[in-house]
């Protein structure tokens, strides 16, 4: 059991990314899928209790990731060897930010057909969420999205702040 673990964290903790349940299944070595849960559930446990920056959940899409706690992210930007998110995604997030909520045909018209893996990406960092409406989905940003970014306020508020910053630059 204590190499599954092993296993399992050195998954979690290279992956950069959130990893499936079935990643971490293969990773831990063993054939259960009880055990490998048990092991993920005990990780998640000492993790919470020995570090303080540090954290590993379960996203909403049901994958796990070891990540920086939120609170903690602008502390250590300047530290990061690489950005959290490509630039092309981070330009999506910001622009799903300002333009929120949105519709994903008005995404692909403005950002283009690269958008998809984008949205992809950025719902299972829980970043944004959206609704289905008919067959059309509408995006906005997420709690999560406003905690790791430093964003007080709602939407409106954001694009205020956003706003006056640009016509401050516009004017300088």
């Amino acid at each position: 059991m204590n190499e599954a673990t092993a296993r399992v964290e050195a998954a979690l903790y290279s992956a950069g990314r959130p990893l499936s349940e079935d990643a971490l299944l293969r990773a831990s070595g063993t054939e259960s899928r009880i055990k490998t849960q048990s092991i993920i559930n005990n990780i998640m446990k000492k993790t919470c209790s020995v570090f303080k920056a540090i954290e590993v959940v379960q996203l909403p899409d049901g994958s796990y990731v070891m990540q920086l706690k939120p609170e903690y992210s602008s502390t250590v930007k300047r530290y990061a060897s690489k950005p959290i998110l490509p630039k092309a995604t981070l330009k999506t997030l910001s622009y799903i930010a300002w333009a929120q909520p949105i519709a994903s045909r008005q995404l692909v018209e403005t950002r283009g057909t690269g958008v998809y893996s984008h949205l992809k990406e950025l719902v299972q960092l829980d970043y944004i969420r959206y609704e289905s409406v008919g067959r059309i989905k509408i995006y906005s940003t997420t709690e999560k999205f406003q905690k790791y970014f430093g964003i007080k306020g709602d939407a409106e508020d954001l694009k205020e702040r956003l706003f006056s910053k640009v016509r401050k630059t516009a004017g300088a």
